[in-house]
Formats: structure tokens, sequence, C-alpha cells
């Protein structure tokens, strides 16, 4: 699988260069999020600007990554859907379980949101 990692001072942007995903990448996806996040930068934004198409085995990895990085206290944004993939997450109803931003600069925002919010409640 072929990634594009830009790390930021509080987050890591990786870009899937890949347009179909499938289960069968789920543990290299697993691996590069596990990687990026050993050090002291964990939250992560995952931009699928290239990513024409998914399957179900994603899907569900994705909504599994959702809920580790709340309970990890740690940002996961997903951004730049196509509209394919779109359309696939909110016909299994798991759009609106994922944070999905239109732009990776929306994405950079609700990071950073997030954040605030954890410094804020002394998380």
């Amino acid at each position: 699988m072929d990634f594009k990692l830009d790390t930021k001072e509080k987050f890591h942007v990786i870009t899937i260069k890949n347009p179909k995903l499938h289960a069968n990448m789920t543990e290299e996806l697993r691996n590069k999020l596990v990687e990026v996040t050993e050090n002291h930068v964990k939250h992560i934004i995952l931009n699928f600007k290239e990513v024409e198409e998914i399957d179900e085995g994603i899907a569900s990895w994705l909504a599994e990554e959702q809920e580790r990085a709340a309970v990890e206290n740690r940002s996961f944004v997903i951004c730049e859907l196509q509209k394919m993939v779109k359309t696939f997450l909110s016909e299994l109803e798991m759009l609106d379980i994922l944070n999905v931003t239109p732009t990776e600069s929306e994405a950079w925002d609700i990071v950073q949101m997030e954040e605030v919010e954890r410094e804020l409640l002394g998380e």
C-alpha cells in the first residue's frame, strides 16, 4: 500500500495513494497508524482524496479506529472523501459516526479544536 506521510506539530496527515481499499489492507493501515503514533504526536488525519472505492471491511475498520481514538483521547479525522466512498459509507450508516471533513484544512481545524476541548476539560 502506498502512503504519503506529512507530520505537523500536533498531528500526522496520512494520504492514502491507492484508489481501491479492501479488507485485506486493514492490517497494513493499522500498522501505519501504530507506527506514526509511537511518538508524542498522536492525532491522525486520513486523507482519502485518491481513494475511489472501499469495501465493508475498510468501513468497519474506520469505525473501529474512530472509537479507539476516542478511548485513547486523540483525534482521528477523515477528509476529502470521494463521492462514491461517501455514498457507500452513508449506505452502511457509518458516515455519521465518523469524523469527516470536506477538506484537509478543515480536518486540521477539527484536530486543533478537539485539542483545546481536551485541555479545557483537563483530559
